[in-house]
């Protein structure tokens, strides 16, 4: 499956992020019948069997969907592999991609070539998310076949690149399939990361609230009430940079101004063993404050789509009174 292939089965050109402990298969069955790209990360199915589970009712799902309604746009899933020898189920969930085939593979740290070789042979296509031109290369040399450019502000472990700059940079040794990650939350955004040169926008964040997803109650209610300014950058928690909520951060009984800057929290000697990164101290990236109310995620969907098109007309307009004016 080529790139052109993938955006003639959109309704919009996004790819609904994987979060950790948030995305399901609920979430990416409604995200694929908005026509946009659902996914899902492997390790959210917290066994192998369960996986195995998730990955069958996906494609068995939509399959029927697209059976019973031939002419609607259903989108193509994704799912995204660690492919670090870190990553304790690296062979079994290996087979398992093997096995339900899934069109699309996002890949995160580590080498992407065994999950290539995999998804190659049936015909899928290979994403591999980096934060720099550094990895970008290496993903691009191991034969991935597009970027996910994951700059400033995009929730959980982000980058520190602008957005602008990074799809520049990669625009001048790479002409395939990129996907830009990082604090967006409205239709005209998506629309300003093809602008820029992006295929794809990657949408994380937005969807915390979806009534589909498997955040919290009050996980969802905190992204509502959140703004850019409740969101902070630190490696405290996971040993590696993210962005997290710092109401959350409070809840748990820490000094947002007092992170350490190196290593990460040992909760235990603070008398709370049982917080976890994720779990309690959630992540979310610098477009929360676009998050209004819980929606559906067709609901999301729909009002993105209505933006988008209206910033689409807002260029078109715009183009024209130039070249009038010229």
């Amino acid at each position: 499956m080529q790139l052109n292939d993938l955006k003639r089965k959109l309704t919009l050109p996004v790819i609904m992020a994987p979060m950790f402990l948030i995305s399901n298969p609920k979430m990416v069955i409604s995200a694929c019948e908005s026509g946009i790209i659902g996914s899902f990360p492997a390790l959210n199915a917290r066994t192998r069997e369960t996986l195995d589970e998730w990955m069958g009712e996906i494609n068995t799902v939509l399959e029927q969907k697209r059976m019973e309604n031939p002419e609607s746009e259903i989108a193509p899933w994704a799912i995204n592999f660690i492919s670090h020898k870190s990553n304790k189920r690296f062979f079994e969930d290996l087979e398992l991609i093997q096995k339900h085939q899934p069109p699309v593979v996002i890949t995160s740290l580590g080498d992407p070539s065994p999950v290539v070789e995999i998804v190659h042979e049936y015909g899928g296509v290979v994403l591999s998310d980096v934060i720099n031109t550094k990895f970008a290369k290496k993903a691009l040399e191991k034969g991935s076949d597009g970027l996910i450019l994951v700059a400033n502000g995009a929730g959980g472990h982000g980058g520190t690149l602008n957005p602008i700059a990074f799809v520049h940079e990669i625009r001048s040794f790479f002409n395939g399939p990129i996907v830009l990650a990082g604090a967006m939350s409205r239709g005209e955004d998506i629309l300003a990361a093809e602008i820029l040169g992006a295929d794809f926008a990657y949408m994380g964040t937005h969807f915390i609230a979806a009534k589909e997803s498997g955040a919290s109650k009050e996980y969802i209610e905190t992204t509502i009430k959140s703004t850019i300014d409740d969101i902070i950058y630190t490696p405290a928690f996971s040993g590696i940079p993210a962005n997290y909520l710092i109401p959350s951060i409070v809840k748990a009984g820490l000094d947002p101004d007092h992170l350490p800057q190196k290593g990460k929290v040992d909760f235990s000697e603070l008398g709370n063993p049982d917080i976890r990164a994720w779990k309690d101290i959630w992540g979310a990236g610098q477009g929360v404050g676009g998050i209004k109310k819980s929606q559906s995620v067709a609901e999301i969907t729909k009002e993105l789509l209505e933006q988008y098109r209206t910033a689409q007309g807002k260029v078109a307009t715009k183009y024209k009174e130039l070249t009038n004016s010229k």
